[in-house]
Parts: structure tokens; C-alpha cells; sequence
């Protein structure tokens, strides 16, 4: 059994963003929102001094959602207010905001301490931002992993 968890002691800001369409049928208010993203992450991953890491996606019936690992917050915000995004969050303004057609969401957390664990499965999450290592005897167990931080 191959057990992994994500590099310890790392800052990093999770940023989680997601689109829900409410009204499926007004397809030209809400594509230009959704058709927005590939691009912007095409950018991030080509880009890497923007202080993007990685990313993880989740789809639902009505709704995607973007788990983003960035660097910083200050690294985040920057992005934020770059040509790309700006150009993409007018589109949504002129074409959605007014309107209940799509909704949208962001959150952003600053995280200084965490614990994780990747059992017979590729990393994701912070394994695959940050890197992942070998759990070893020390770092059993989840409270272990917790306190490492609190070690150092």
C-alpha cells in the first residue's frame, strides 16, 4: 500500500471559485462566464511565475467548481486584476450580472497548517501543489501530521 501526504510546513492560499447556471435555457448570458475559464488556466499553468500552483475541478449537475493552490494571496490578487481575468469578469458583468441566469462564487482561505493523506492514488489537492512524500513511521497518524508544524 503506497501512502503519501503533501509536503509539510508550506504556506499556500486555496482559493476555491465556482459557476452554478440557474437558467440553462439563456445559454448567451451564461457561456461567456463559463467559456472564460480554460483559458485563464491555460495561462496560469503556462505562466508559472504568477503564483499559481494547481488546480483540482469538480463538475455537478448545475455547477463547476475550481480548487486553485496559489503561492500567496498578494500572488492571487495580482492575477485578479490581470488583463485576462478583467477581460472575462466584464464579459460576465455586461452578459449575466444583472440577471439570476448564472450565480458565482469565490472564497479564499490563507493556510499556514494542514494535514493530508494519499493512499493508492495519484496525489491531488496539496500533494500535487506543494509535492508529495513518503508517509513514515512519525507522521502515522492524522494528529501527528497536525503537530508537525507546531515542531518546527
Amino acid at each position: 500500500m503506497e501512502r503519501k501526504m503533501a509536503v509539510p510546513n508550506e504556506e499556500v492560499v486555496v482559493f476555491v471559485i465556482g459557476l452554478r447556471v440557474n437558467r440553462f435555457r439563456s445559454i448567451r448570458k451564461w457561456w461567456p462566464a463559463f467559456s472564460a475559464m480554460p483559458a485563464m488556466l491555460k495561462e496560469l499553468y503556462t505562466q508559472r511565475d504568477l503564483g499559481f500552483l494547481s488546480h483540482e475541478m469538480t463538475v455537478g449537475w448545475r455547477s463547476v467548481t475550481l480548487i486553485q493552490y496559489w503561492r500567496s494571496s498578494e500572488e492571487l490578487l495580482d492575477y485578479a486584476h490581470g488583463k485576462l481575468h478583467l477581460e472575462a469578469w466584464k464579459a460576465f458583468n455586461q452578459k449575466a450580472r444583472s440577471s439570476e441566469v448564472v450565480g458565482i462564487f469565490h472564497e479564499t482561505y490563507e493556510v499556514s497548517n494542514y494535514e493530508t493523506m494519499y493512499v493508492n492514488l495519484p496525489t491531488r489537492g496539496l500533494g500535487k501543489a506543494l509535492g508529495a512524500i513518503d508517509v513514515v513511521k512519525a507522521r502515522e497518524s492524522a494528529k501527528e501530521r497536525l503537530a508537525e508544524r507546531q515542531m518546527k
